[in-house]
């Protein structure tokens, strides 16, 4: 497919925060996953362009460096792709290797070490990563648990061992750009870089792809893992696993597959961050006279005590009995237990309990709202 502006294919706009970028990404690659479109060309095509734009906008600093012009989108996130400076050549979207190039032509002869029309070998390229999603339980993402995911990802093609040629055969150096990956303009002393348009930025080309991967270097196989959830995650959370990613390009290291993790909300303790939140109501003798109530925890139950005039939303907090933090190694710490007291005043009264109502407010004297109106007239 012919590469366009990463902003333009996960359909946001250039000033989108990286929020709405992740948003926008997520539901592409759910509409255009393979799994999704079982033998759908166009969808894979769709599915890796999009891939490989969030791979440059979706990082922070990729993305700024795309914006000043020194990152090639399709060039898998190198700054300056294929330039004659290296890893970082570039510099505000101007090839630096070509510019020595122009004063090489200027002043005759080559580079030290290089003889003319020499040939490059292509750079290793470190797989893009995936993404992909696992539901657990409330309990679950508590305790902790190894659950099983399945996805279809690319694998390096067992027939060409990922270079994409035809077994005793190999990729040749592009004869446009000599192996570079880009084409330079010269205008004055300075030329402007874009990708090769007979290689893609690759810097070789296959004259006689490999029948198995058809020159792509890699197959897309069903993968089964058995994923470790640590204790502590939540929703949205990301499990990292290294190097389970799409297969490197040239011999470059493998990418990484993040496990994102949905948690349903839980119907007595909700989660506020590290700690949870439970509603725990009062009946109205309990708050006026205090009470011990027993609650319930993430492990079974306590007792706590109300003080006597407790108020409706007061909060009490019990510490260390809220779920794992992640992150905190071999003696993870916990967060805490948020107990919310709520007043529970009945929707309805028999004649007995009106009656104590009734007297209840006989010796309940004075009137709670006169300071209210004092304080509104200026008063203290």
């Amino acid at each position: 497919m012919p590469q366009r502006d990463p902003y333009a294919v996960l359909g946001v706009d250039r000033k989108a925060t990286q929020d709405e970028i992740k948003k926008a990404y997520r539901k592409l690659a759910r509409q255009y996953h393979p799994d999704r479109n079982p033998d759908d060309a166009t969808a894979e095509e769709h599915f890796k362009e999009i891939q490989s734009a969030y791979d440059i906008v979706g990082d922070a600093d990729k993305r700024k460096q795309y914006d000043r012009g020194g990152i090639f989108f399709g060039s898998g996130g190198r700054p300056g792709a294929g330039t004659g400076a290296g890893q970082g050549g570039g510099f505000g979207g101007f090839d630096t290797g070509g510019f020595s190039d122009i004063l090489s032509n200027l002043f005759g002869g080559g580079r030290a070490g290089e003889t003319a029309g020499a040939g490059r070998r292509a750079r290793a390229e470190r797989g893009a990563d995936l993404e992909a999603e696992v539901a657990i339980t409330f309990e679950q993402s508590i305790e902790g648990a190894q659950v099983p995911l399945s996805v279809y990802q690319p694998q390096r093609c067992g027939t060409c061992h990922g270079t994409g040629a035809k077994p005793g055969t190999a990729p040749k150096v592009c004869p446009r750009c000599q192996g570079r990956g880009i084409e330079s303009q010269g205008q004055g002393l300075f030329s402007i870089s874009q990708p090769c348009t007979q290689c893609g930025g690759a810097g070789t080309i296959i004259e006689d792809p490999c029948p198995t991967c058809h020159g792509e270097g890699a197959i897309r196989t069903k993968k089964n893992y058995r994923v470790n959830i640590p204790a502590g995650v939540r929703e949205g959370s990301r499990v990292r696993l290294a190097g389970k990613g799409e297969p490197g390009r040239n011999g470059g290291p493998a990418g990484d597959l993040f496990v994102i993790t949905h948690v349903p909300d839980n119907l007595v303790f909700k989660r506020k961050g590290d700690n949870v939140e439970v509603e725990v109501p009062l009946t109205i003798p309990e708050a006026i006279r205090g009470a011990e109530v027993e609650v319930p925890t993430l492990h079974g139950s306590k007792r706590l005590r109300v003080p006597a005039g407790t108020h409706h939303g007061t909060v009490q907090r019990l510490r260390g009995e809220g779920p794992p933090k992640l992150g905190g190694g071999a003696r993870q710490s916990r967060g805490d237990i948020h107990y919310r007291f709520v007043i529970d005043v009945p929707a309805s009264l028999n004649t007995e309990q009106s009656e104590a109502v009734e007297k209840l407010s006989e010796v309940m004297n004075g009137n709670p709202r006169a300071k209210l109106f004092a304080q509104a007239r200026g008063g203290s």
